[in-house]
């Protein structure tokens, strides 16, 4: 089989110009993880929030999940954070872990609040709000929709109360 020396040539082209948009797609990507003052928060359900995650305040990259871990006494999930050194975080800022779309990946979303004191380089948020899925939500929206008693206002009497 004889190989012609065009071929070779325009498959080695084709091989660099791939090295190079895989380059420019890394350098785009910004994987690298954020270093800075670590945070946790714990939570009771995390929902598919993975290591590398983003942490965000309205919306900006701030910060990187760096870790989880179940904690044996409360069997919560400790999430740990890695918050850039020049954002500094109030005592009462709130975590939540949020979904980017339908099908996108999950975050944490912070919400920073008003006092006068900060998070320290260690330190928990206090305030979490647990993670919500689809299910959860299209649940809660059946049981409003078919729970009768709510629509009307009235009260259901407990079952000790009712007339013998």
């Amino acid at each position: 089989m004889k190989r012609n020396p065009l071929e070779t040539l325009l498959g080695a082209v084709v091989l660099v110009v791939a090295a190079m948009f895989l380059l420019f797609a890394y350098s785009i990507a910004d994987l690298k993880a954020v270093t800075g003052y670590e945070v946790k928060a714990t939570f009771l359900k995390v929902g598919g929030l993975e290591r590398g995650s983003d942490v965000r305040i309205s919306g900006i990259d701030v910060g990187t999940v760096t870790g989880q871990a179940l904690n044996p006494e409360t069997f919560q999930a400790l999430v740990t954070m890695s918050i850039e050194p020049n954002v500094v975080l109030p005592v009462d800022t709130q975590a939540t872990i949020v979904s980017d779309g339908l099908l996108g990946g999950k975050y944490v979303n912070l919400v920073p609040g008003r006092a006068q004191e900060h998070i320290v380089a260690g330190g928990v948020i206090a305030k979490t709000q647990d993670f919500q899925s689809l299910e959860d939500l299209v649940g809660q929206i059946i049981f409003l929709a078919t729970n009768t008693d709510t629509k009307s206002g009235a009260v259901p009497a407990p079952a000790s109360a009712a007339p013998q």
